[in-house]
């Protein structure tokens, strides 16, 4: 498979060798940081021909992220990440579908961020790209690329290094191999026993992956065929078991609680769950379409009942494996945002959460929605919404442990930094 064929071919990041995947890629086609020297930011004795820089975009279902990475390399060493500047904008490019153009401009919002923080002698050799995610992989094919073709002539009219297919729509298994490796990376377990790497649970609006390295000989062969990749990295040879489950998303999952997932008459209907306050009437608006929804007096409301409602969504919709209920996984994203949300972790500093403390926080929450979700009306459908994903989609026990992070060594959890690798390795390799 071409885009990870040759990835870390070279000892160049890490000193990875090449990777082979089982399937295709899809497509193959807050800000104002004024400070001039935020990055680099540990870069003082190191000279500065040994700095390099690289630009990632995350176009993501509910937002477009930018993660500006800087690099350093001593002598003959492989390089290292020294820093990152991540910025974010609200709402993602699929809000767009009708208005490329503007979607566009958020992008040129965030760009002027590295032009802010990278030096100017780097641009030309700086490469950006942008990889979107489940929110456009939802979106009618044309409609998807128009969006791109708008955000790639905006990279070419920048100062930056723009590299072949700089903009395109991510695979479901590339995103969930490539936050794998970054989680691994930055914990230090690429280095170690093969028995050692942790597995990872990323949770977006959109779609919700799992990859974990198997121990158990018995998964790969219990494993749906298409779940397991295959590829060689530091002298190992390594099979990942990954998938990325489309329409599985926090916000996607919420559209079908509420049945208002393809429903014809958005702007006439009010959309309703026992996961939400009896009392409660709103609006919502998700991928630029406004919903309208409220909780029902005519029924009890509470965990078991919005239980009860979600668990139609998930049952037998995912494959379980055994192995997992004993492994270390990584959650972040949805996972760990709604964690904070409703106090389970610091914002800070994340923690380690059994998968009862969901179910535990959840039912609270569901049982005095007043208290519980002010100013988050969602709160209580979103918690069970998870506690049954765990539990029920993947099979994980109550009392599994999970790591939530948002950063590890600083540096964002998420798929961005394995795409970086890839890309500067490409860059370098047919250089």
């Amino acid at each position: 498979m071409e885009f990870l064929r040759d990835l870390f071919v070279l000892q160049f990041l890490v000193t990875l060798p090449y990777i082979i995947l089982s399937e295709a890629d899809v497509y193959s086609p807050q800000y104002g940081i004024e400070n001039p020297d935020i990055l680099p930011s540990r870069l003082t004795s190191v000279n500065v021909s040994n700095v390099f820089y690289g630009i990632m975009f995350d176009a993501g279902s509910t937002g477009t992220r930018i993660h500006i990475y800087s690099f350093i390399q001593k002598g003959l060493e492989p390089p290292q990440v020294d820093s990152e500047i991540f910025e974010s904008v609200k709402p993602g490019l699929s809000a767009y579908v009708d208005d490329p153009e503007q979607g566009a401009e958020t992008v040129r919002e965030l760009l002027d961020v590295a032009k802010q923080t990278i030096p100017s002698t780097h641009w030309h050799t700086t490469p950006v790209v942008l990889k979107a995610t489940a929110g456009l992989r939802l979106l009618p094919e044309q409609k998807a690329q128009a969006l791109l073709l708008e955000v790639q002539e905006l990279f070419e009219d920048s100062p930056f290094l723009v590299p072949d297919e700089c903009v395109s729509i991510m695979n479901g298994t590339y995103e969930g191999i490539l936050a794998w490796i970054t989680i691994n990376f930055l914990t230090g377990h690429l280095y170690g026993a093969n028995e050692n790497t942790v597995g990872i649970l990323d949770l977006g609006g959109a779609s919700t992956q799992i990859t974990f390295l198997p121990q158990a000989e018995g998964t790969l062969h219990a494993a749906p065929k298409d779940y397991i990749s295959s590829f060689e990295m530091f002298n190992n040879f390594y099979k990942l078991y990954t998938h990325s489950y489309l329409g599985f998303g926090l916000k996607v999952a919420r559209l079908a609680v509420l049945g208002a997932l393809d429903a014809k008459d958005v702007d006439s209907r009010r959309f309703t769950s026992s996961c939400l306050p009896p009392s409660l009437k709103a609006e919502w608006k998700f991928s630029g379409i406004n919903y309208k929804f409220g909780g029902i007096k005519e029924v009890p409301s509470g965990f078991q009942s919005c239980y009860t409602e979600i668990i139609k969504l998930i049952q037998k919709k995912l494959d379980q494996q055994d192995e997992i209920k004993r492994r270390t996984f990584y959650a972040f994203s949805y996972y760990y945002d709604r964690a904070v949300d409703a106090g389970i972790i610091d914002v800070e500093e994340g923690g380690v959460i059994r998968v009862k403390d969901f179910e535990t926080k959840a039912i609270e929450v569901c049982k005095d929605f007043n208290k519980a979700t002010k100013g988050s009306p969602f709160l209580c459908m979103d918690l069970t919404y998870i506690t049954a994903l765990l539990k029920e989609g993947f099979g994980f026990y109550d009392n599994t442990e999970l790591q939530l992070a948002k950063k590890v060594n600083n540096i964002e959890t998420s798929w961005a930094l394995g795409a970086a690798f890839h890309l500067i390795q490409s860059l370098r390799s047919t250089a």
